[in-house]
Order: C-alpha cells, then sequence, then structure tokens
C-alpha cells in the first residue's frame, strides 16, 4: 500500500475513533476526573506497550528539562480532557466539541506571546470569524434551552477552557521537536494519571462491567491506539492532508450526538459551526481573505 493512502486510512480512523468518545464518557455515568484518570492510567499502559513493541532506533533521548516539558503538558492536557469531558453533560458532545475546535487560534496567540510568531492580518480575520460562530452558537442554544441556559453556558465555557489548556499542551510539545511524540504522549498520560489519583474512583453495582469496558475502551481505543495511529498518519501526510482529514473529528462527533442522545443542532448552531470550523480550514491551510501586495 502507498504510505499516502495508509496514512490517509490512519487519520481517517484515528478522527472516527475520536468522534466517538464523548459518547463513551456519558455512558459510564461517573464524574469526568474520574474517568479522565482511566483514560490517563490505561493509556499509559497502552503507550507504554506500544514504545516496548516498536523501540526507537538508539533509544529516546530526552533531557531533564524536556521531561519536565512535557510533565508540565500533561497537567494541562490533564485538565484538557476533565473539563472537555465535564462539558459534555452540561452542554451536549456537538456544542462542545465545536467549540473545543478553536485551540489553533488560542495556540497562534500562545505563539505570538510566547515565541515570538507573527498574526498576519487574514489570521486575525479568520479569528474573527472564529470568534462570530462561537457567538452565534451562545446565541442559538440559549434561546433553545430556555430555562437550561445557565447549564448550557457552563458547558460552552467548559469546552473553551479546555481547548486553552490543550493549547498550552500543544505549545510545550512544539518546544520540543527532536523527542518522539510517543515519548512525549507517556510522560503526560503517565503525569495525568498521578495528578488524579486522588479523585480516582472505581465503578460500582450492576453496571460495573459495562462501566469497566467502557474505561478499557477509553484508555486502550480512544487513547493509545487513536494517539498511535494519528502520529503514524503525521509521519506519511503533508500538512493540508492532515488538516482536511481532521474535520472528521467534529462531524462524526456531531452525528454521534444526534444519533445517540437526539440533540440536533439548530438553524443558528449550525451557521456557529459552520463558521468555526471553515475559520480553522482557514487557519490551518493559510487561506488569505485579502489578496497579497506586491
Amino acid at each position: 500500500m502507498h504510505p499516502r493512502t495508509a496514512g490517509t486510512l490512519e487519520m481517517a480512523a484515528a478522527m472516527a475513533i475520536a468522534g466517538t468518545v464523548g459518547w463513551c464518557v456519558l455512558l459510564t455515568g461517573m464524574p469526568a476526573t474520574a474517568v479522565v484518570f482511566w483514560r490517563c492510567a490505561f493509556g499509559a499502559l497502552a503507550l507504554a506497550s506500544i514504545c516496548l513493541a516498536l523501540p526507537q532506533q538508539g533509544g529516546p533521548r530526552i533531557s531533564l528539562r524536556q521531561a519536565g516539558l512535557a510533565a508540565l503538558g500533561g497537567v494541562a492536557l490533564a485538565a484538557s480532557w476533565a473539563l472537555l469531558f465535564a462539558a459534555y453533560a452540561h452542554a451536549s458532545i456537538a456544542i462542545a466539541t465545536v467549540s473545543y475546535h478553536v485551540q489553533p487560534f488560542m495556540l497562534a496567540a500562545l505563539g505570538a506571546l510566547f515565541f515570538g510568531e507573527r498574526m498576519t492580518a487574514s489570521q486575525a480575520g479568520w479569528l474573527g470569524l472564529a470568534f462570530a460562530g462561537l457567538v452565534l452558537i451562545v446565541l442559538g442554544g440559549t434561546a433553545a434551552s430556555g430555562t437550561a441556559s445557565r447549564t448550557y453556558l457552563a458547558g460552552f465555557g467548559l469546552a473553551l477552557a479546555a481547548a486553552f489548556f490543550y493549547a498550552v499542551a500543544a505549545a510545550l510539545t512544539k518546544t520540543m521537536p527532536e523527542v518522539p511524540a510517543r515519548v512525549i504522549a507517556l510522560i503526560q498520560l503517565g503525569v495525568g494519571a498521578v495528578l488524579l489519583l486522588p479523585f480516582a474512583s472505581a465503578p460500582a453495582g450492576a453496571s460495573a462491567p459495562a462501566v469497566w469496558a467502557l474505561l478499557v475502551v477509553i484508555g486502550f481505543i480512544h487513547t493509545g491506539l487513536m494517539s498511535t495511529l494519528l502520529y503514524s498518519a503525521i509521519q506519511k501526510l503533508p500538512t493540508s492532508a492532515v488538516g482536511v482529514l481532521s474535520f472528521i473529528y467534529p462531524i462524526v462527533a456531531v452525528l454521534v450526538d444526534a444519533w445517540a442522545f437526539g440533540h440536533w443542532l439548530g438553524p443558528v448552531q449550525i451557521g456557529g459551526a459552520a463558521a468555526i470550523l471553515v475559520a480553522v480550514a482557514g487557519m490551518n491551510f493559510g487561506w488569505r481573505l485579502a489578496p497579497c501586495r506586491r
């Protein structure tokens, strides 16, 4: 199989898996922090097994400083997942996932603040479009939810906070391009498991076997397998292809939310979601909103 074809299939599978994580999280019925603990614990076990099965040539090299940065990224990643999982129960999987996808703009802002990266006029325009999309989602959601508007807004805010912490984790990862991605992810998951250990709880009651099965799926499939497919695809595909295929994630999440829980987006919310996804596409692919000056 051609490497690009294999990468496309791997990326599509990874994003489709990612789009179903919210469904599994809500089915567990457990607190968000407890689910994230088991995701980190089982995910770390899965990645450790993969790292042992596929050792890096010469062994992974990582300095003490880089290990510290990866650990700090693990704190941010655990916070991001806990906030996102909590957002599912307050708003919906669809709204939380789409709102969560403003993270590229937060990453760009962090890059401008801490790495001296300049934001172009086109990037600022896409940021404005994404903000308009967020406003439409808020307006559409509060109008539809009526008395539950406070709960909806809480979920929306949790999703934005989750996006911020994910951007922090990504920014820290960008400072270590020479460290294998699997090693960084393994450190992050290990730190997340230790950090959330005080919030850990085990399933109980008649539904315990089914909940344990869901937690194993979240850890091994949605974390270990998904990360492995994602890293492998990124090595084989150009950035543009990775950007296009990444939109499978929110699309699958929206469809799963509608099918499993009957959460259909209203017209205003659809417009807001479309605006955000178009803005993210423009940001990722470098589309220009105005012609270049000669």
